[in-house]
């Protein structure tokens, strides 16, 4: 299984000494580019601490060449761009249409040796990064795993927070960064890996041409820089285990927040160490599904709602870290106390063959499945080169996995999760109060100077932008067809209805050796009782908790062996049903998600224990400022008794009883109003008699609960609302309107005018204004929520306090700015191209693809909507964009509402 992952992937090395890893993938007509930097957050100390995150951000801001915002190249050409700093490496990485490979090429060849690092754009973008960390600061996990991890590697940079800190973050000069960028950002540091539809021998000689100028750095050069700036590590990887420090008593924070936490972390070796892939089946053993141990010793007993844990694996060391949320009123010590017996029970007793098999065939699966689509394909390519030096390390892994005995668990344990190895850290809440909830309709009208991004700047993204390759893309096609091969996305899906209502979908596709389920249940959050909200999703999550057949734990232990997933979520509109598998294993998917949906039994233990793990759900989402925020808002536009306004309060949740479970499952979940969409390696003919069999017998009766949303009235001035966060350091504002629903005949055009507006958080108005020129946002957002019935029009941004209003006041200009004078032809034209490349990217990824299928089945859309989207984003114009923007849009008549920091 696991030969796919390397299967044709060549490795090239240029003169100038760039790694090259192309791998060929003929399934759908995309490709996706990554350029991989050895260099990360490891190459730092204290004082220049985040430098290559900043970095990372700068490496957007335009080159000598392309004097411009490099977001709006890469929407521009509709590729799925982005990237992220690691301790190890710094990556960047897009996802396009075929012919658009050497389009990105040429960027990406262009920004590694001409970037522009300027005051001004510094200045900005540093506050930017400052806007990123305080969002993460809100987070009580971040602020323990910091304190923890600077005491379990004091005098590495692996205990320095990747992203940097706000106080390194605005002492960095412009020399610091330019000379980390001539550093670092050479070829011979780097790893350029391509995979998709593509020619191998044409593509290289393209990469030639297009890296092969660009000059490498001597290593002495590199040693040299990196001594200058107090980088360099003189220590060895010997003499790492030397850097580690337990700390005999625990680190405790005593601050604002939801709920207590437990982190414990125990240092490991690095990645190309032979103990890793028995620590990696030590951990899915102690913490992945139901039935592992930690999950039962710690949230079956009550004591935590969640417990997580994972392994790291670097290139200079690792480290187990184990996260328990604490159950309401538990006590931290007492958690930490079993924690460490359930570990020491498996020393001491070892664990079962049956345990080892289960989770190595979890852990195989779950690298196969997370490797479908091409984007991640490269992603595992690219880590592996620059982690482990070898792009094969994957594949030499899971045959190690594949001889993990019982005894070498034990083995890993005794060597590495000893007490004295162990540091541990204790969050304990302090009192927090949501304070300051209160209408403040001036804030936003707070009018600031500035000069709007002019739309005849649009032109200048046509002047930078690389040509696109039409003559690749004519003989990729030919090719193809030579091939005997042919699109999957070019395909339809076959439908099949049962006389009992259930519709199906079905899309053969075997590129992999996997499947893709995706379900809709029209029994979503709408159909809450008043003063029982939240007993929708009560249902959906307890579906897997017990059947007439099978217990919780023979429902977990059976997907478990064969390293399949189902999951149930329910929202606004419906319960979604995801689940995967390996190809081999889908009756058994199918056999178990037959069972729950028509035989579960809602045991009265499990409703009790999910009962409590909500409520401290509840409790640590009520602390962040994104929920409060969501909350708010949708408050403030939807009047009580409107299906919309209500969501869960801890009272709702203890007003639910077993009954009304029941009854809401009896009422809602009926196969006339599900949907099931496969997409995967299967036999059409076998599925559709295999899902018959298991389906065909789920009786309906009488007619189908319907809702009919009551029209919501236009509010007629702004409304500014500002709840206050005790210990939160990041806003979160939301601002919009009453929405469109999917069947609005302006759907289309709202689609493009979001795109303009808001869809792209380099690329759009809001975010070339609010975050790329004045640096008053991390990430600024704005989106139709269009379901079958209206939503909501919305915008959503991360600020610091001092910032908001001014943000705000940004926002608010353009929003009036389009609503009145409209956008411009170029910008539509640009738009469009966008939102099809994007669309056509996200069809070759299988989950996308069955969601595609599946929600268009939903709307009760036509089912070529699969590929006729494209066109009716083409035949959107310039008058219908203007006159949805001066229909939907409406500036002076929304809701504001920022949580967090009193600003």
């Amino acid at each position: 299984m696991s030969s796919t992952l390397t299967e044709n992937v060549r490795k090239t090395v240029l003169e100038n000494g760039l790694t090259v890893l192309t791998k060929e993938v003929h399934t759908a007509p995309v490709v996706t580019v990554q350029v991989w930097y050895q260099v990360g957050s490891c190459n730092e100390e204290p004082g220049v601490n985040g430098i290559a995150h900043q970095l990372e951000h700068m490496m957007f801001k335009g080159t000598l060449n392309r004097p411009i915002q490099f977001g709006r190249l890469f929407s521009a050409l509709g590729s799925d761009s982005n990237a992220f700093t690691s301790y190890d490496q710094t990556a960047y990485y897009g996802t396009v249409e075929r012919n658009k490979l050497k389009a990105l090429l040429v960027l990406e060849a262009d920004r590694m040796q001409n970037s522009l690092i300027q005051p001004e754009q510094l200045a900005s973008e540093k506050r930017v990064v400052i806007s990123e960390l305080q969002g993460y600061e809100n987070s009580p996990e971040y602020r323990l795993n910091r304190a923890v991890m600077q005491a379990v590697f004091p005098n590495h940079a692996y205990g320095l927070p990747v992203g940097g800190t706000k106080a390194d973050v605005e002492k960095f000069e412009v020399e610091q960064v330019q000379k980390y960028y001539r550093n670092f950002y050479t070829p011979d540091n780097a790893v350029l890996v391509i995979v998709g539809d593509f020619q191998t021998a044409n593509t290289l000689e393209t990469i030639k041409e297009v890296f092969g100028k660009l000059p490498k750095n001597s290593a002495e050069k590199r040693v040299l820089l990196a001594d200058s700036y107090g980088l360099a590590r003189a220590e060895s990887k010997a003499s790492l285990s030397t850097q580690h420090s337990a700390l005999s008593t625990p680190i405790v924070l005593r601050e604002p927040g939801a709920g207590g936490l437990l982190q414990v972390v125990y240092p490991l070796p690095d990645a190309n160490q032979p103990d890793v892939p028995a620590l990696d089946v030590m951990d899915y053993i102690f913490t992945e599904g139901r039935n592992s141990r930690l999950h039962q010793a710690l949230v079956e007993s009550g004591l935590a709602s969640e417990v997580t844990a994972s392994v790291t694996s670097l290139r200079e060391s690792g480290w187990y870290e184990v996260l328990v949320t604490a159950g309401s009123k538990q006590d931290l010590k007492k958690i930490d106390s079993v924690l460490s017996s359930a570990i020491a029970n498996v020393a001491e007793k070892g664990v079962t063959s049956e345990e080892v098999e289960r989770a190595k065939t979890q852990l195989t699966a779950d690298v196969i499945l997370s490797n479908r689509d091409i984007t991640s394909q490269a992603m595992r390519l690219g880590n592996d080169q620059t982690t482990a030096g070898d792009y094969r390390y994957t594949d030499r892994y899971l045959a190690a996995v594949r001889l993990v005995k019982p005894t070498d668990i034990v083995a890993v344990i005794n060597k590495y999760l000893t007490k004295e190895a162990r540091t541990v850290g204790f969050f304990e809440p302090t009192q927090k109060q949501i304070t300051e909830v209160g209408d403040k309709p001036d804030s936003a009208h707070t009018t600031e100077n500035f000069s709007p991004v002019a739309p005849g700047l649009f032109s200048e993204v046509m002047k930078y932008l690389p040509p696109v390759d039409l003559v690749t893309d004519a003989l990729l096609a030919v090719v193809g067809k030579a091939s005997g091969r042919e699109d999957i996305a070019q395909i339809l899906p076959q439908q099949f209805k049962f006389t009992n209502g259930l519709r199906i979908l079905l899309l053969a596709d075997n590129s992999t050796p996997t499947v893709t389920l995706s379900g809709h249940i029209q029994a979503g959050t709408e159909f809450d009782p008043d003063n029982k909200a939240g007993l929708a999703a009560f249902v959906a999550e307890n579906l897997l908790n017990g059947t007439n057949s099978k217990d919780v734990l023979t429902i977990a232990k059976v997907l478990a062996q064969r390293g399949a997933s189902l999951d149930f979520q329910s929202y606004r509109e419906g319960v979604h049903i995801e689940g995967d598998s390996l190809a081999e294993d889908l009756p058994i998917l199918l056999e178990i998600l037959a069972d729950v949906v028509k035989n579960c039994t809602f045991p009265i233990k499990e409703l009790e224990l999910h009962r409590q793990q909500t409520l401290t759900d509840l409790q640590q989402e009520l602390d962040e400022p994104s929920e409060v925020a969501r909350r708010i808002f949708v408050q403030s536009i939807y009047p009580k008794k409107h299906p919309l306004h209500n969501f869960p309060t801890e009272d709702s949740l203890q007003q639910i009883q077993r009954q009304d479970v029941i009854d809401f499952k009896a009422k809602h979940y009926r196969p006339d109003t599900t949907v099931l969409a496969l997409v995967g390696d299967f036999d059409l003919d076998i599925v559709r008699s295999l899902i018959k069999n298991k389906f065909g017998n789920w009786e309906v009766s009488g007619q189908a609960p319907t809702l009919k949303y009551p029209t919501v009235p236009m509010l007629r001035k702004i409304v500014s609302l500002n709840p206050v966060l005790p210990g939160k350091s990041q806003a979160v504002t939301y601002m919009g309107c009453t929405g469109i629903n999917r069947y609005d005949p302006r759907f289309h055009a709202a689609l493009v005018l979001n795109q303009i507006l808001g869809g792209d958080t380099l690329s759009s108005r809001l975010g070339a204004q609010v975050r790329d020129r004045q640096g008053l946002s991390y990430g600024i957002y704005s989106y139709f929520q269009a379901g079958k019935n209206a939503g909501t029009f919305l915008i959503e941004m991360q600020t610091s306090p001092e910032d908001s209003i001014k943000a705000i006041a940004s926002t608010h200009q353009i929003l009036q700015q389009i609503h009145q004078q409209g956008v411009t032809a170029l910008e539509v034209e640009t738009a469009k191209r966008t939102l099809i490349s994007n669309y056509n990217v996200s069809l070759a990824n299988p989950e996308e693809l069955a969601d595609r299928i599946l929600m268009n089945e939903v709307y009760e859309l036509d089912k070529v909507q699969l590929h006729s989207f494209t066109d009716k984003i083409q035949k959107v114009t310039l008058a219908q964009v203007n006159q949805a923007a001066r229909e939907l849009l409406h500036p002076d008549k929304i809701v504001v509402v920022t949580a967090g920091p009193s600003v």
